[in-house]
């Protein structure tokens, strides 16, 4: 049974993706139009339109996470396969920088990236080191959240609680267990913002440094992998579902 937080979130993901694919359609289109720099007003534009919409997600997401901060590091409105590539909630902030070498290396290179300059190409390398720094920051603070949870006080609290029977010295320590947990998921609901400061750090860096078809491309690119990866694995859960009824 979900919760309030999970319900609430579940329907705002469903329409907010809803939207991102309308926002990866006209990213396409624009793309594909190969408009020119007298353009540039509309493209920036149509850029600010989609950085807007992931700053609605984090907003609402922060939101639910003051609520019910383990709800999103087991998110039930993903996938399993969604899941299998959350990086702290999320998308791992270095993939921004792997999408930009796949669009200059694919089969079928992005024109406008491989049109990318030396000094372009000298401060997004920049970047990418600046990042992958702060990802070492936010998986220290996790791993040091997850040994807390083996902590002296911790243990101490889990052999007590084992052996006390008089009702109301369990009803103290499920007090102390209590406060401790609190504890450790304002740290978790800590370390989740953090990853996601960085994954908008890694966005705005990198549409700083492009122009704006590159901009345009690069949404269009990394949008569109969270878009396929939903789709795969919401079709991977039916083709799960039907084997599971064949069985049976």
């Amino acid at each position: 049974m979900k919760t309030q937080v999970e319900e609430r979130f579940s329907e705002f993901y469903e329409k907010w993706i809803y939207q991102l694919e309308e926002h990866v359609q006209q990213l396409i289109r624009v793309s594909k139009a190969k408009l020119s720099e007298p353009e540039d007003s509309e493209l920036q534009a149509l850029v600010s339109r989609v950085t807007s919409h992931y700053k609605e997600y984090y907003t609402v997401k922060w939101a639910g996470a003051h609520e019910d901060v383990l709800a999103f590091f087991c998110p039930v409105w993903l996938s399993p396969l969604e899941n299998a590539y959350l990086w702290v909630t999320g998308w791992k902030p270095s993939m921004a920088f792997q999408v930009i070498d796949s669009l200059k290396k694919s089969v079928v290179p992005c024109a406008s990236m491989v049109d990318m300059s030396e000094t372009q190409v000298k401060k997004i390398e920049e970047l990418r080191l600046k990042i992958r720094l702060e990802e070492v920051k936010v998986e220290r603070e996790m791993e040091r959240l997850q040994v807390a949870m083996a902590d002296r006080k911790m243990v101490e609290l889990a052999r007590l609680a084992s052996r006390v029977e008089n009702g109301d010295v369990v009803g103290q320590v499920d007090g102390l267990v209590e406060v401790a947990l609190k504890g450790l998921l304002g740290g978790l609901e800590k370390v989740m913002k953090a990853a996601d400061c960085v994954r908008l750090k890694t966005l705005k860096g990198v549409l700083e440094v492009l122009r704006p078809l590159q901009c345009v491309d690069f949404l269009a690119a990394i949008c569109m992998l969270q878009i396929r990866r939903r789709q795969w694995g919401k079709i991977r859960d039916s083709q799960k579902e039907n084997t599971s009824a064949e069985i049976v």
